[in-house]
Formats: C-alpha cells, structure tokens, sequence
C-alpha cells in the first residue's frame, strides 16, 4: 500500500528540484496539496519543471537560487513566503559530486567547492528556514540530504563524504535545538539513485560505480520517488515522533 498524505494549506520548499530526487519530491508534495515553491541553480530547468507542475493544476513556483550564497537562500525563503504566505516544510536537497581522486591528491578547489554546495548550502538554507519557522504557528519540518557518504567511507571519495557526514552533524544538533520549539529537522541518506548526476558516474565511473553496485543488496539503482517518499513521510505527522534521525534510504548498503 502506497501512503497518502493531506498537505493542504500547507508549504514546502524543495532546493536542487530542477531534477532527480528533488523534483520527484516537489511532485509528490504537489500531489499531496502542498503549495510548493521549486529551487535551482539552472534557471531554465527550475521554471520549466514548476510550469509542469502548475500544467497539472498544482500551486507552484520556480525560484533560481546558488545555495553556496546566503544571501541568495534568504532571498529564496523570502520569495516562498511572499507567494504563499508562510514555509512548513522543506527538502534541502542541492548538491554536486565532488570528482575521484586519492586522498593525497585531492586539490583544494575541488574540496572547497564541493563542501560549499553540500554543507554550506544546507547550512544557509536551513538557517533562513529556521528563522521563518520560529516566527510562525504550527512550528515545521526539515529534511536535509546527506547520503550513503555521510555513513560509511569509500576510497577516493573523501571530500565528499566529508561534506556529507557534516551534514549529519548540521540536522543533529539543530534538531536537539530545534525539537522544543516545533521544529523536527531530520536527514535522509540515499543509496545509488537513478538520477542524472548519477548517470555521469555510471558513464564516467563505470568500474567504480560496478563496484559500489555489488554493496547495494537490492540489486538495482534506487529511484528518485523512492526518496520523495521517506521525505514526505519525515515531514508528515506519521513521524511526528522522529527527531534528529540520518535515515538510510539506500537498498541495503549500509548494513554491511
């Protein structure tokens, strides 16, 4: 049996939504009632995935937003406010691939920029978030991406984890902080999903990724719905109880 959730009345914001998992969770917010406000880098995608959406009679709104520049994640938490008058719920799922290398041999531009999309960009757009939320009745729920990377370590990829395990850390400690006020803040860790940034590895990264396939026990790439699905649910009263968890959603990686 597939859930059902009654997001009426209700906001969510979803960052990196131009695609893959942020996209299928924008459509199952909008499927669900929720007036969802759709945050990307690349322009043209954004507003093309949020004409999509209001096409199908949805309430939906495409923002362009670099999560690395604070000022730009408040300027995206100020325009979802301003087209829907508060913010309930949010996805903050932006994130780039930081590329292969040995640890010795990563450069630093390649760390910086990585851990500025990956960790900062959560770290900005929770912040502003945060501070709406606090402002308004009926408190909130925030869910941000980390990964596999965030649980477990792999060679040649230390950068990324990094920034991931740091995301971890950032929904940890705000959710202790947050959780009296009505605020449940959560992360959820995807596996090897089938999404564009992933068909790159796939073609670029082919013995790697085959190698990183054998740990998936499921035997398949994960789908992006499949994300969409454990988001809704940690931002839905079924988790109501849920505070502060990194929650695997991953065919069984992370069981090894």
């Amino acid at each position: 049996m597939t859930p059902t959730y009654d997001f009426h009345g209700q906001v969510a914001l979803i960052t990196g939504a131009a695609s893959g998992m942020g996209l299928a969770t924008a459509r199952a917010f909008a499927e669900a009632g929720a007036a969802v406000v759709l945050a990307d880098l690349d322009e043209r995608a954004v507003q093309h995935a949020a004409e999509g959406l209001a096409a199908a009679g949805h309430r939906a709104v495409g923002v362009v937003c670099d999560v690395t520049d604070e000022e730009q994640a408040a300027a995206m938490v100020d325009r979802a406010v301003a087209t829907y008058g508060r913010l309930d719920m949010a996805f903050n799922n932006a994130g780039v691939q930081a590329p292969p290398s040995d640890a010795a041999d990563e450069t630093a531009a390649d760390f910086d920029r990585v851990n500025a999309v990956n960790l900062r960009g959560v770290w900005a757009a929770q912040k502003h978030e945060l501070r709406r939320m606090r402002q308004q009745d009926g408190g909130g729920a925030i869910v941000n991406c980390s990964s596999l990377g965030g649980l477990v370590g792999l060679p040649e990829r230390a950068a990324y984890h990094a920034s991931k395990h740091g995301v971890i850390g950032l929904t940890r400690s705000a959710a202790v902080e947050y959780a009296p006020r009505g605020i449940r803040i959560n992360a959820v860790c995807p596996g090897v999903i089938d999404t564009p940034m992933v068909a790159g590895m796939l073609e670029g990264q082919a013995e790697a990724m085959a190698e990183i396939m054998k740990q998936q026990p499921i035997g398949r790439l994960g789908r992006p719905d499949e994300i969409a699905a454990a988001v809704l649910w940690l931002c839905s009263p079924a988790a109501s109880f849920v505070v502060g968890v990194a929650l695997p959603v991953d065919g069984g990686y992370t069981t090894h």
